[in-house]
């Protein structure tokens, strides 16, 4: 990054950047995005939500017409109207059969267009959109932007150890809160989908702020000019940084936004 960093786009995880585990926003972090917005720089919300729980937060910021990248790099959309411009596929079946044996227990979900197809019932609020429950068969017959693996009785480190046992060279993973594990199609991540949104604005990832804390962040904030991790990123997030601001719980992407905006 050059001294003469002046971010020209702003590009945001949601969940532990901008609210709190049960979704909330601190009317600070309303208040510093708005700002961004108000200075006329694009406000990119870079998530591994999707989309129908992306445009909840895009909504509650009050964001003026612009891109959004969900479901971790699989999907660039423009919003409102809702345009999707990227939607990235692959063949979930290996997944989906390998999972189903070595983990039974497992809830599994496939995102397919704008809603789910799931194996079972997820916990209440996980899932946003359409929901339909399938077999396992149905869930692996047809190519996917994602498949997700949820065990709400299990840990982190029991699904490190899942991840440890599968087969997934010809994918991407990330695994997240409570024992949530995402599979994308390899060499598709936020920084991916950022790069779609760059291209058609006429900039450049050196010209990105990107703030996120969670390892599904890496590639973000390695691809952009400047690369911020809260300061409740795990270790190898905030390595991957170029700076790390505080701790949500003391408004550490407001204190960055305000260095700027």
């Amino acid at each position: 990054m050059s001294g003469g960093f002046t971010p020209k786009l702003v590009a945001l995880d949601i969940d532990g950047t901008l609210v709190d585990a049960e979704s909330r926003m601190p009317a600070t972090v309303k208040r510093a995005v708005g700002e961004v917005a108000e200075a006329g720089v694009p406000v990119v919300l870079s998530t591994g939500r999707s989309w129908w729980a992306t445009q909840i937060v895009f909504d509650e910021l009050e964001l003026p017409p612009g891109w959004a990248v969900a479901s971790n790099g699989s999907k660039v959309i423009t919003y409102p109207p809702v345009e999707v411009h990227v939607d990235h596929l692959f063949d979930p079946e290996d997944v989906i059969r390998q999972v189903a044996g070595l983990a039974p227990e497992a809830l599994i979900a496939v995102e397919e267009g704008m809603s789910w197809r799931v194996s079972r019932p997820f916990p209440e609020g996980e899932l946003h959109g359409d929901v339909v429950v399938e077999s396992i068969e149905e869930l692996a017959s047809r190519p996917v932007s994602r498949v997700v693996i949820r065990d709400p009785n299990s840990s982190e480190e029991k699904f490190q150890q899942l991840t440890d046992r599968l087969n997934l060279h010809e994918v991407a993973y990330f695994i997240g809160w409570s024992a949530w594990l995402d599979i994308a199609p390899q060499g598709i991540d936020k920084a991916h989908g950022l790069q779609r949104v760059v291209d058609e604005l006429g900039l450049s990832a050196s010209d990105v702020l990107a703030i996120g804390d969670g390892r599904n962040d890496i590639e973000m904030l390695q691809w952009a000019g400047r690369g911020v991790a809260m300061g409740n990123a795990p270790e190898d997030v905030r390595a991957a940084a170029d700076a790390v601001t505080g701790h949500f719980v003391d408004d550490g992407v407001v204190a960055e936004l305000r260095r700027w905006f």
